[in-house]
This record gives C-alpha cells, structure tokens and sequence, in this order.
C-alpha cells in the first residue's frame, strides 16, 4: 500500500486517440476482455487480447520514460492530468481489438489531488492518485454482495461476482452494508495468516494501515456488464440496487455499493489480514 493506493493499481488507463479523454468499459465494455498478469520476477506487466501478448516494464524509470515515450495532458471526467502515451507497437494490438484508436498511457509526473469528498480542506491533507475515478481505494464487502445475490437470485436472476464493481480491497466477516457506517479504518497483520512463528514475529511488528473511508461509492450501470464475456444485462444489478441502495442523500438518484477510501499510511497488505474499524459516522455525503 502506497498513500497513492496499491502498487501498480490504475497507474496505467486508455485514452482516446483524438480526445485523450480516458475510455472505459462504460463506452466498450470490450476492455473487461483484457487479461493482465504480472510477470514471475515482478518486473513486467503482460496484457493479452486474444492470441496476442504485450509486455511493458512494470516499473518504467523516469529517464526511460522521457526518451523513448511522449508526455501530454490526459483527461479523467473533468480532471486534466498528464500520462507518457505508449508508441504504436503497444497501441495497435489493442485498437484493433476495441475497435476505436486508443492510446496506452502510464501517469505523468503531475500530482494529480484529490477533490470532492478528499479534498484538502476536507480530509486535512493534500494527497495525490493516478488514475482511478475518484479514489486511490474502493473497499468491498462479501457480505454485502451476497446479500445483493440473494435479492438478485430471487428474482431468477444469476448471482454476479463482487469484481463488476472492481474494489482492489475485499472485506470478510462484517454485516452486510455495515461499511456505510465507516470513517476510519486500519489494516493489521493477521498470525493466522503466517506460516512460521519467525514470519508470526515479523507481523506483529508491523504497523497498522490506516484508511480514511471518505464516501460512499455511488454506482453507475457498469457493473451491468459480466466481465467474463463483455455482455451487458439490461437490467441487473442496477434494477435491484435501485430498489434499495439509494442511500446517500449527496447522490439521491444512484445506488450505492462500496466505499472510497484513502490511505494515511502505507505499508504491506496481503490477503488474510484483519480489517478494524476505529471510528464510525452517520454523516457520510457525497461530494460532487
């Protein structure tokens, strides 16, 4: 965990050719079709489209990116920021596949400061993203997406998973939409999660990761779309959220499910790690 959000999460987006606007699966709902990896030495990010394999430096230096990329002003919705945009032996590959002339980007040096519900003057600090949305984190909850499934499943309707709504933190064990609630929350190292009494030690001595949980998320129809096959239902999830997840008087006529957040500290996560919540509020507001 960065204060910027996960290593490597959102540090590279798609832009229009022309535009440079960002391009997401609202606009081609096809990008759910490309699969990412990390190389085994960690030093690569793979992405393939159908037979095809791209592979860029997972870690580009400053230096290298100056001399063999091109720095220019990118768009995220009314966000001007700037990315170093991939040559055509990238971009190609991913054009064709999509249909339209994209442009891979990696984030430029300019501090890109989050606004609305994390702007300075509301979280208490000035804190910096690459290009997510809105937040450097979207924390998730199990419990909470199967109580969707439930409704969703009544209704004969197939249960979706939890990665339509794309969270990078996954939280089991709470009550389901419990994490309305939240404001501050931290991360701990979980002994159950070690496999030696020496990796145990080192745990225990690690300090905790904490989060402002600034916002809930409200949700466009995205997560309509089955990311296994890029189909979009016409209905659902969005029918069912509708029903009951307009819970946010900032955000009166979108649904609500996951919660922004930004980190106060950084540090190592790991799957099987102890969420606390430290404090809670009833005045969560969207922000616009």
């Amino acid at each position: 965990m960065q204060m910027h959000g996960l290593d490597l999460d959102r540090q590279w987006m798609f832009v229009d050719a022309k535009t440079h606007d960002f391009v997401t699966i609202r606009q081609n709902p096809r990008m759910t079709l490309i699969r990412t990896a990390i190389s085994e030495d960690g030093k690569q990010l793979i992405l393939s489209v159908e037979d095809e394999q791209i592979r860029i430096d997972a870690y580009p230096s400053r230096e290298w990116l100056a001399q063999n990329l091109t720095l220019m002003p990118v768009k995220i919705w009314s966000d001007n920021t700037d990315g170093y945009v991939y040559g055509d032996d990238v971009n190609s590959p991913f054009s064709r596949f999509l249909g339209q002339e994209v442009r891979l980007v990696y984030k430029g040096p300019t501090d890109r400061i989050l606004n609305t519900n994390a702007k300075p003057e509301l979280l208490g600090r000035s804190q910096s993203t690459y290009f997510p949305d809105q937040m450097p984190l979207l924390i998730a909850s199990d419990a909470s997406i199967t109580e969707l499934n439930s409704r969703l499943t009544q209704k004969g309707e197939k249960a979706i998973t939890i990665e339509r709504f794309r969270p990078n933190i996954i939280i089991k064990g709470n009550r389901a939409w419990s994490e309305d609630s939240w404001l501050t929350v931290q991360i701990t190292s979980s002994s159950q999660s070690s496999t030696s009494d020496e990796a145990a030690a080192v745990k225990r001595e690690a300090k905790p990761i904490v989060i402002d949980v600034v916002a809930r998320c409200a949700r466009c129809q995205v997560p309509n779309v089955e990311p296994t096959t890029a189909e979009k239902h016409k209905r659902e999830p969005w029918n069912t959220l509708m029903s009951y997840r307009r819970v946010d008087e900032g955000s009166k006529y979108k649904p609500c499910f996951g919660m922004h957040s930004v980190p106060r500290s950084e540090g190592e996560i790991e799957v099987g790690m102890q969420l606390e919540v430290l404090k809670e509020t009833d005045k969560h507001k969207i922000v616009h």
